[in-house]
């Protein structure tokens, strides 16, 4: 985000970044919320500072997360093609389209 600062070793917000996210957000906090706010973000950030800490060489991925313990076999199927294009069809009851797109109001200046 544009404005925040996150340090490699320990990253941690501070107020005046809690009211600029609040305010992208569109969201009116009062002064304890957002003290409370950002307690829980950077206690979420000590977590992942921790997990980051934890020496995974040698450890394979999981592919499901319960992989861990039961012997999990994905099922997967074929990346195939299965209906035809509906373009035009699901677009004949819009009010504006331009060389196959929807076209909507500006809602951002």
């Amino acid at each position: 985000m544009q404005g925040l600062i996150f340090s490699p070793l320990h990253m941690a917000l501070t107020p005046q970044d809690i009211a600029r996210i609040a305010h992208l957000a569109r969201l009116e906090l009062q002064p304890e919320e957002a003290g409370r706010m950002q307690s829980q973000i950077n206690g979420f950030f000590d977590i992942v500072e921790k997990m980051r800490a934890v020496d995974t060489t040698g450890v394979e991925p999981l592919s499901h997360p319960v992989a861990a313990v039961l012997d999990v076999t994905l099922r997967l199927r074929d990346d195939a093609v299965t209906e035809s294009n509906q373009r035009e069809a699901n677009q004949r009851s819009a009010p504006a389209v331009e060389r196959g797109l929807f076209l909507v109001p500006k809602v951002i200046e």
